[in-house]
């Protein structure tokens, strides 16, 4: 727990009966008591607190490693060989190893996050004041922090509040990486717990870092019906002055718009955004636009569309400034965490630093004040854009052919691309003039540019890939619902009890990254195909853009087609990477609104209810950093599933369930005492799909839960079924450890699937009231 004090000083206190001089009097942290729930037993748990409930999960779900190389090189004392039960000479063998290098990665993501939101909440302090009231959703929200509340047993009231959680989890990331050192942890499954640790933390600093944006900048809050916004390569009117904004921390890119409502130059500049500052500035402004997800950073920059290109905190790309320079756009870095070797200019006067990128004395500047980094973004922009006349280094079509022409079909560009893209097929088809070969490959592009260091011509395939599909860009135009924040308490009380039952099939969350095996249409196509099927489907990030890039017949994007609300059928953007904490706070707010759990400080029984009861999965299809490792490790430790594409494996270790081993699946029976089969629900707690087609099954199977109802299970199965039918062609095989009597069995399969259980030697048995924690069996008794 964190130490926090109060220091009073006084230079002199006269009493009645002494006289004080330099006094100073220190309190410990102040406990409000004014909050009528009870405190659990684990406030601001330490690692170890909550170890037992890891082990738990750990003991059903086994680590299944998956390892890039059998060596380990991370101290002087490597490399060593791992390989065959061998071990290094720090001791270590090759699964503690992996799941060393699973929470370094945690607590990389995690350390991001607190970071993101250590910087923005002392901002907004500086610029709004300490006290400036939490509030996320008005009377519609009264859990207004629900993971703070359930990790630290904390009720924030005011942004002086977030300080001690802050405070909290800083501390924990510490101790968590501490264990990474050579010579600490020893067992693997201590690893893993501590990378479950690092991940519900992680979820806290997300938490706070929206709460507190949301609270002072005016984002909606828990708008259903929060407006729409433009996304697309083709949004902004070129016309005007551009800038660009990457990134997740937005301060700096309030500054601009704010700077831009002083000045009346709303309209006259185009502001535009990649990545989660792209989410945020929309959340703030209707005058700013989205372009995409993080994928398209370099089309857009070589395109040359952007006139000055402000950069902030994480996922952006390490080459900018060199891409920037390229066509001329003068770079501002906002962020001490990437200052990119620019000289910071944060003290000197704005008209000196506008003059200098406007006369290329300098690329860029780093600029640490988000109101300076405002007036010289816009002023540059504006002065700079007719120099520039929107100079490209995009090949024009002449030019691509030839180069073509000289390819050898070394075929490195395809060994290099990270989803085995037909390059050098579609380079022989450009250099006979046809670049439609080249437009089709950009469809799926993740936008690395692996493919233009791999060739031995040096030629810029990923240039010639986006001349390809030029026109294709030019007239990309979406619409987006812009990020609403948290779930409301009323959304959860009406849907709260179908969720639990199994009536509502399930809540799909749809995250992360945009590296994607095959494109960004697939993440809608999974989106729509559950939406349809009536369940939730929440989504965020570079997905929730992802998700706006297809249209319907009549040109609608699904953001337009579906509601925005927590609903059955409902596809709801809750914003940034930040505003991930949400759908955390949905599941959590499940269990204290409908069930009636106590939340404060009370994890380990509220991760056991919504294990066993909320049928959510996590869906990251395109997952890529150390922070999406975080946030799925995160939604481990509240027991909820999470399936990741196939660059996923990459993560090394995935923590999958054995259906074949029945006795990994018991459960205690909270009414009786007794043990009792629960199936296979859910059957992994992080895996992979190779295709969308099997994350669509796996989706459906996932939200399966030992106490579904009768007519849940029922519906549940329907869609599982459906889908394996459909997509694979077949029954499932392992439908009979599903039903647990014949009231389960969907009534159109009926006769199909007694058939099956016949075979199977079924037997029928009871629906458990499910859990993990012995103690539940004596609170639902009564003792």
């Amino acid at each position: 727990m964190p130490k926090k004090n109060l220091v009073v000083k006084a230079k002199e206190l006269k009493t009645n009966t002494a006289l004080f001089q330099d006094l100073e009097i220190s309190i410990g942290r102040i406990v409000d008591e004014s909050w009528d729930e009870p405190s659990g037993p684990t406030p601001f748990p330490s690692m170890t607190d909550l170890r037992d409930w890891d082990l738990k999960l750990l003991k059903k779900y086994k680590p299944f490693y998956l390892p890039f190389c059998d060596v380990c090189c991370l101290c002087t004392f490597g490399k060593c060989d791992l390989s065959e039960d061998k071990r290094g000479a720090c001791g270590l063998n090759m699964a503690a190893q992996q799941s060393r290098i699973v929470l370094l990665a945690c607590c990389i993501g995690a350390a991001t996050h607190i970071a993101h939101a250590r910087h923005l909440i002392e901002h907004l302090i500086e610029k709004h004041g300490r006290n400036s009231p939490i509030d996320v959703g008005g009377l519609d929200i009264k859990i207004e922090a629900p993971i703070t509340r359930l990790v630290c047993g904390v009720k924030p009231k005011e942004l002086k509040d977030l300080e001690e959680v802050l405070d909290y989890c800083e501390e924990q990331v510490t101790q968590c990486l501490s264990a990474t050192h050579t010579g600490q942890e020893g067992s693997n499954l201590d690893f893993e717990s501590k990378a479950f640790h690092a991940g519900m933390v992680d979820h806290i600093g997300l938490e706070i870092a929206d709460l507190a944006q949301i609270s002072v900048l005016g984002y909606p809050k828990a708008d259903p019906e929060a407006p729409l916004t433009d996304l697309g390569f083709g949004i902004a009117d070129v016309s005007k002055p551009t800038i660009l904004v990457i990134g997740h921390n937005v301060p700096s890119s309030v500054g601009i718009i704010d700077y831009m409502t002083d000045k009346g130059l709303l309209g006259k500049v185009e502001v535009v955004g990649i990545c989660c500052t792209a989410h945020d500035i929309t959340r703030y402004s209707s005058m700013a636009k989205v372009v995409g997800p993080i994928s398209w950073q370099l089309r857009y920059i070589r395109s040359g569309l952007a006139d000055v290109i402000v950069v902030d905190e994480q996922c952006i790309r390490a080459d900018t400034l060199e891409e920037a320079q390229k066509v001329k756009a003068p770079v501002i870095a906002s962020s001490s965490k990437n200052c990119l070797g620019l000289e910071n200019r944060t003290e000197s006067e704005p008209k000196e630093v506008i003059s200098e990128l406007v006369e290329s004395r300098a690329p860029g500047v780093l600029i640490l004040d988000s109101e300076k980094v405002g007036e010289v973004a816009v002023e540059t922009a504006m002065t700079v854009a007719p120099k520039r006349k929107k100079m490209k280094i995009i090949p024009e079509i002449e030019e691509i052919v030839a180069a073509a022409q000289e390819c050898t079909s070394c075929n490195e560009c395809m060994r290099a691309c990270p989803n085995n893209q037909p390059i050098p097929d579609a380079v022989k088809a450009a250099a006979k003039g046809d670049l439609n070969p080249l437009a089709e490959i950009l469809e799926g592009c993740v936008g690395c540019a692996r493919c233009d260091s791999a060739c031995p011509n040096d030629a810029p395939l990923h240039s010639f890939m986006v001349k390809a599909g030029e026109k294709n860009l030019v007239n990309e135009k979406y619409k987006m619902r812009v990020g609403r924040g948290a779930i409301s308490d009323v959304e959860i009380r009406e849907v709260g009890g179908p969720v639990v039952l199994g009536e509502i099939p399930g809540v799909l969350a749809i995250v992360g990254c945009s590296n994607y095996p095959h494109g960004g249409a697939e993440v809608a196509e999974i989106a729509e195909e559950f939406a349809k099927r009536k369940f939730i489907v929440v989504t965020s990030g570079c997905a929730a853009m992802s998700i706006a890039t297809v249209k319907d017949e009549e040109g609608k994007s699904l953001y337009e087609k579906y509601s925005g609300g927590f609903e059955a059928s409902g596809i709801l953007n809750v914003g940034s990477c930040v505003s991930n904490s949400h759908i955390a706070g949905a599941a959590i707010k499940i269990a204290n609104i409908f069930a009636k759990r106590t939340l404060r400080a009370n994890y380990e029984e509220i991760a056991d209810y919504i294990h066993n009861r909320v049928g959510a999965v996590g869906l990251a299809w395109g997952a890529y950093s150390q922070k999406a490792a975080s946030i799925a490790s995160g939604f481990w430790r509240l027991g909820v599933p999470v399936i990741v594409g196939p660059h996923g494996s990459k993560y090394r270790r995935m923590l999958l369930g054995r259906k074949d081993k029945d006795e990994d699946w018991y459960v205690y029976d909270a009414r009786t005492g007794d043990k009792i089969y629960g199936a296979p629900a859910p059957g992994n707690l992080f895996t992979t799909a190779e295709t969308k087609e099997e994350a669509m099954v796996m989706i459906a199977k996932l939200c399966l839960r030992p106490n579904d109802t009768a007519r849940g299970r029922s519906k549940k199965l329907t869609h599982y079924i459906d889908l394996h039918k459909r997509l694979y062609g077949v029954m499932p095989d392992d439908i009979h450890l599903y039903i647990r009597n014949k009231a389960d069995i969907p009534i159109t399969m009926k006769d199909e699937i007694t058939k099956i259980l016949e075979e199977k030697h079924w037997k029928e048995r009871r629906i458990p009231d499910p859990t993990l924690l012995p103690r539940m069996i004596r609170k639902v008794k009564g003792e």
